[in-house]
């Protein structure tokens, strides 16, 4: 992705290619869990470019990245970066546009779906936005449709250390917030078992992007022990159920709730790679 391209400042620039670095090592690191487990699977790659007049993106690129293969069922890597104007109606649910509707957006965005029920799915996303303002958000949260204790200790163990790496008040915060954002108040339940989730920190941009990197760091860091943990664990029918019916709840949040889904939809990114974080198959009893 040639973001020089788009005449981007220096923040820009830094925070977009640090994304693009994050996003190959995912997907070695993933391709190689699939070669141990003597699976040829590898990611395919769609790079997108859109260019528009009116609202929505003018200026904007991305690269999908997805694999089907023997542990991970679906697993998409997204990365873009666009700028371009608000609609009216969506500028007054986004800081800093209310004299100037223009934005600036980079991130990365995955969604694992894993094959064996005993896996957790995981969900892992970081971006920058500018308006007239200009702040980082994301996070990581965990989604076993059959959740173990052990797995989801050392998860938040893990968040924990790094958020105590950067302030002492960021886990207790973020762990909240994760709680509040991933709830599916028309099923009275939670989308898995937390995590982490922030938006709009914006205290010192040194800071807040060491701490993003982190939260990227940590994800390669966290989720192959858990995968390689479970990934030969043998599953059976009521397993396999379980997961379906899970991933029917996963989708419904992605539809009604999740602020990611809105935010790419509403300003006319690739549809595909928007929608990529729905499971590759799902139930409703």
């Amino acid at each position: 992705m040639k973001s020089d391209e788009m005449l981007l400042n220096e923040q820009q620039q830094v925070t977009s290619d640090w994304f693009h670095q994050l996003r190959d090592r995912i997907c070695q690191q993933f391709e190689e869990i699939e070669r141990q487990a003597a699976s040829p699977a590898s990611f395919q790659v769609t790079p997108w470019q859109k260019n528009t007049e009116g609202y929505g993106i003018q200026t904007g690129r991305g690269i999908r990245s997805l694999m089907k293969g023997q542990i991970f069922e679906k697993v998409g890597v997204n990365i873009s970066t666009v700028k371009g104007c608000f609609s009216p109606d969506f500028a007054k649910k986004i800081p800093g546009t209310e004299d100037d509707p223009h934005f600036f957006a980079t991130g990365i965005s995955l969604v694992a779906h894993m094959a064996n029920p005993h896996v957790p799915n995981i969900h892992m996303n970081c971006r920058f936005l500018q308006t007239t303002k200009s702040w980082f958000g994301g996070g990581i949260d965990l989604n076993p449709s059959t959740p173990y204790a052990e797995d989801t200790a050392e998860f938040h163990q893990n968040l924990k250390t790094i958020c105590d790496k950067h302030h002492p008040d960021y886990y207790s915060r973020f762990s909240e917030w994760a709680d509040r954002y991933f709830d599916i108040p028309h099923r009275q339940t939670k989308r898995g078992v937390g995590g982490i989730f922030y938006d709009y920190l914006d205290s010192n941009f040194a800071a807040d992007f060491a701490f993003t990197k982190d939260v990227g760091k940590a994800f390669l860091d966290i989720f192959p022990k858990l995968v390689a943990r479970r990934q030969n664990r043998a599953a059976n029918q009521e397993d396999f159920q379980r997961l379906a019916v899970y991933r029917g709840r996963y989708t419904e949040f992605n539809l009604l709730y999740d602020r990611g889904t809105l935010f790419g939809l509403k300003t006319g990114g690739d549809a595909d790679a928007v929608l990529m974080s729905l499971p590759p198959m799902a139930i409703w009893e």
